[in-house]
C-alpha cells in the first residue's frame, strides 16, 4: 500500500533523526522533511555541539567554522551509501545526488536528495 506525503516524509524524518543518533553521535532538536517533485529536502535543527559552536564562536579568523562544516560534510559524504539505502528503501527510487550545508552560527543543517524520479504519493482520504 502506498503512502500518504505526510506519512512518507514522517518516514522519512524519523529514519534521518535515527541516523544522526547512531551514526553522529546525537540527533537534532528539530527535524523536518519535505518531498517536492523529485528531491527531499530534510531540515535539521540543533545539530552543532557545545563545542563545536565554542570553537566556532571563539575563533575570528572563521577557520574554525570552516572545519566544522568541513567534518559534518565529510562525515555525511562518507554515510552516503546509508543514508541512500535509506531513502531507496522507504521510495523505492533510486537517489541520484546529495547536497548538504550546515550552518555554525544557527545550528541548522539542509540535506537535499534528488532522485531518480518523483515518489508516488496518495492523496489522503476526504
Amino acid at each position: 500500500m502506498q503512502s500518504t506525503r505526510g506519512e512518507t516524509e514522517a518516514k522519512i524524518t524519523q529514519a534521518m533523526v535515527k541516523f544522526e543518533r547512531e551514526f553522529m553521535g546525537r540527533g537534532p532538536t528539530e527535524a523536518r522533511t519535505y518531498l517536492i517533485d523529485d528531491m527531499v529536502l530534510i531540515r535539521l535543527k540543533g545539530v552543532i555541539t557545545r563545542a563545536e559552536s565554542h570553537l566556532a564562536g571563539t575563533d575570528p579568523t572563521g577557520r574554525g567554522r570552516d572545519l566544522i562544516k568541513q567534518t559534518r560534510t565529510e562525515l555525511l559524504e562518507k554515510a552516503r551509501p546509508q543514508l541512500a539505502a535509506m531513502l531507496e528503501d522507504i521510495l523505492h527510487i533510486p537517489v541520484r545526488s546529495l547536497h548538504t550545508d550546515i550552518s555554525v552560527k544557527t545550528g541548522e543543517r539542509i540535506i537535499l536528495f534528488t532522485m531518480a524520479s518523483a515518489p508516488e504519493i496518495v492523496s489522503p482520504d476526504p
